[in-house]
């Protein structure tokens, strides 16, 4: 990766072109790196691939016109033209008295380098470990069961980057951040002939802190058999057990109507709740930016605002909206320093590390406290309404009887609001694994609907 401090130089004259332009405000985003895949399947190497993509992102405002517009030519003719584009796109955009820049004040000027989120390891695997990985994956995996019969792949990818953000408020700032991966889709065919998958996968910050080519492929193979067999169950409501990986999947789905974005488009059911108790009392909800070594970490939110951990839901209580400096704006908020920076795009609003405050129960002992339930081990399909906080999905589980799992279910759908649910969290586990930025223990909420025969 090429040098930090001639980055920012870089960015700092593209900076002051477009100033020399004609613009009120700029903000240059940079992106640089580099990424390698591999992907096996029975035995057979199916994919091998290395980049080092960059890019440059430049937005301007204009008499409160915005533009951005962007590059991978870092050559003097490329960035000239590229201030130029800019120039002519913000002078056809509309006026709008929410754009510019954050608040000088709201900026990191200062900020923490040392997140844990670098591993330069990680651009240093040799390829043929990689293959060697995911081989020992794929094996583990047929390994543990004969009716394991196939794969979907099984793939190792490595990502290194660095970002820097310049603007002409005077901040300049820029970290790295790297991650590995990899994971194996397990098949197995059923009695009836129909395909079962199974996936599961590792990925961290820090090469050695992944979990073992083994482990990953007896998971997936697991996940796969369990499915075996699955029946359908007779509609009514009942406690629902959710795993880890579907309640973080329910946590994202929550995490859109969070954001300033929605709320100024008047696109989400919490508009009349902010401050008041609408979850239960285990429904802790935290956003931390700065939490060591995650995926979701970061020094610094998209626009350079200084970022801060925060409870969104505290307690069962909804704290508020989470925002970037433009919805800030247009809703008379401040900014939470919730902006996402995308190459080519103005910022957006999203979360960092999200997750529910662990509790202290196991998931086993969430099951054994079930008379008749479901556990949920995975959804299919998207139903969600935003507005009213409807959600309704397909479903994949276990059924629950006397506390214990009684066998496999399938062709489900399970179905309920939001805001009933948030209410209805009755058990929150300790089992709280931060997978991706966002992530959930196992959880367990009450009264929910369940569709099946």
């Amino acid at each position: 990766m090429e040098n930090t401090e001639l980055d920012l130089n870089l960015a700092e004259t593209v900076v002051k072109k477009a100033l020399a332009a004609g613009a009120d405000e700029v903000e240059v985003l940079f992106s640089q790196g580099y990424e390698s895949g591999v992907k096996l399947r029975k035995g057979k190497v199916d994919l091998l691939n290395e980049a080092q993509p960059k890019a440059l992102s430049l937005r301007l405002y204009r008499e409160k016109r915005a533009a951005v517009a962007y590059t991978s030519d870092f050559s003097k003719a490329a960035l000239d033209d590229l201030v130029m584009r800019a120039m002519d796109m913000a002078v056809i955009s509309d006026p709008d008295p929410a754009a510019g820049l954050p608040d000088p004040d709201d900026l990191a000027f200062q900020y923490n380098e040392n997140l844990g989120i670098w591993d330069p390891a990680i651009g240093d695997i040799p390829t043929e470990v990689k293959v060697e990985m995911v081989r020992r994956c794929e094996d583990s995996a047929f390994a543990f069961d004969t009716r394991i019969n196939n794969t979907g792949g099984t793939t190792f990818s490595t990502n290194l980057r660095q970002v820097g953000l310049v603007n002409s408020l005077g901040f300049a700032g820029t970290y790295k951040t790297s991650h590995c991966s990899f994971g194996l889709d397990a098949v197995v065919d059923d009695a009836e002939g129909k395909k079962q998958n199974g996936w599961w996968f590792t990925i961290s910050n820090n090469f050695k802190e992944m979990k073992s080519p083994e482990e990953v492929g007896r998971i997936a193979a697991q996940r796969a058999i369990n499915k075996i067999g699955g029946r359908k169950i007779k509609t009514s409501k009942m406690p629902i057990i959710w795993d880890p990986m579907v309640a973080s999947d329910l946590l994202g789905t929550l995490a859109g109507s969070l954001s300033g974005d929605a709320l100024e488009r008047r696109s989400t059911f919490l508009i009349p709740f902010e401050g008041q108790k609408i979850g239960s009392d285990l429904v802790t909800l935290v956003d931390d930016p700065l939490r060591p070594g995650l995926r979701g970490t970061r020094p610094f939110d998209g626009e350079g605002v200084e970022v801060r951990r925060k409870n969104i839901f505290d307690k069962g209580v909804f704290q508020g909206f989470i925002f970037n400096s433009y919805t800030a704006r247009k809703t008379s908020h401040k900014t939470t320093g919730n902006a996402t920076g995308g190459i080519g795009s103005l910022p957006g609003v999203g979360v960092s590390n999200f997750y529910i405050e662990p509790g202290n129960v196991t998931q086993e002992e969430i099951i054994a406290g079930v008379e008749e339930g479901l556990f949920l081990t995975e959804m299919i399909g998207f139903g969600y309404n935003p507005v009213t906080g409807d959600f309704s999905r397909g479903a994949v589980g276990w059924w629950i009887e006397n506390g214990k799992l009684a066998y496999p279910v399938a062709e489900i759908n399970i179905a309920g609001n939001m805001k009933d649910m948030l209410s209805n969290i009755t058990q929150v586990g300790n089992d709280l694994e931060f997978l991706f930025s966002i992530s959930s223990p196992t959880i367990r909420i009450d009264n929910m609907t369940v569709s099946g025969l």
